[in-house]
């Protein structure tokens, strides 16, 4: 079933002025060629400033760029969701796997955002979790819920603790992870979040709940809200989620074929949120019940 489209709206900056539009747009959006972008052009998908572009002009500072994108069919996601609260300022949902939280990366019907809206018109998600993660995502109701959530989102008073399946038999019982999150090349999409010395200075703790021959579940509390950052942290230390196709056991990609952030095959769930609600002050706390592969009895 084809979606509706969408108007990809972008503005030129400063690195890119002067900039031939045909080498920007495929620059700008990687997934195409440059020749992909050509027949798009030739399409009239793409205005400059209002204007039809034909991809010869050069692009100058704060000129403002749309990608008029035609209907297209989304992959297949799952369409379902679990509400785990609700009130008038908030509300809390369980996540699938295989759904995405957001549009982008050629989903834009097939998320949570627009499946929660059509229950809940007006509810926006105050963070998001990756595809392949399941569990909690939290939405604001009201601009005053959101107001005070998004402004204590990385405080101690808000909780949001996670359980991973990673590879290898943990040698410590907790782990403080203190690994930098920064940009790093991917030569499939141009970069990708990952360690990095130079990155973002980011905070997990990784406790062990149970270990084997080969796997360690641990119960991960959030410090920071960087992108991919459990996974990020526990490959750090040298336990890559179980499936992970993205990153090594340093927390870099994969040097041979690393996937892309979206690809799915690994554990990692929102199980537990508690932080206090923004009007009333009472203490929320939520649970989002374990999925297969996480909620056997030794995991």
């Amino acid at each position: 079933m084809l979606n509706q489209g969408y108007a990809y709206t972008s503005t030129i900056s400063s690195k890119n002025h002067g900039q031939v539009l045909l080498s920007h747009l495929a620059s700008l959006y990687s997934h195409s060629t440059e020749q992909a972008w050509q027949r798009n052009l030739e399409n009239r998908e793409v205005t400059l400033d209002g204007v039809i572009a034909t991809g010869r002009e050069s692009v100058t500072l704060g000129q403002s760029l749309v990608w008029n994108r035609p209907p297209w069919i989304e992959p297949d996601a799952p369409r379902q969701f679990e509400v785990l609260f609700e009130d008038a300022h908030l509300l809390a949902v369980s996540k699938p796997s295989g759904l995405p939280t957001l549009p982008g990366g050629g989903f834009m019907e097939n998320t949570l955002l627009r499946l929660v809206q059509t229950q809940f018109p007006g509810a926006n998600p105050l963070h998001r979790l990756g595809r392949a993660t399941t569990g909690i995502v939290l939405f604001a109701r009201t601009s005053q819920a959101a107001a005070y959530l998004t402004a204590n989102w990385n405080t101690p008073s808000i909780e949001k603790t996670y359980r991973a399946l990673a590879q290898g038999t943990a040698q410590q019982d907790a782990y403080e992870i203190l690994t930098p999150i920064g940009l790093v090349p991917h030569p499939r999409i141009g970069s990708v979040w990952a360690a990095s010395p130079g990155g973002k200075p980011s905070r997990s703790l990784a406790k062990v709940i149970a270990r084997d021959t080969s796997t360690t579940t641990f119960k991960v509390s959030l410090g920071s809200g960087r992108p991919h950052q459990i996974r990020i942290h526990l490959a750090s230390i040298g336990h890559p989620l179980v499936g992970d196709p993205l990153y090594d056991p340093t927390g870099q990609p994969l040097a041979h074929l690393p996937g892309l952030p979206g690809d799915g095959g690994y554990y990692l769930h929102a199980q537990f949120l508690k932080f206090p609600h923004p009007i009333t002050g009472e203490t929320i706390q939520l649970e989002a019940p374990l999925p297969p592969g996480l909620a056997s009895g030794k995991r």
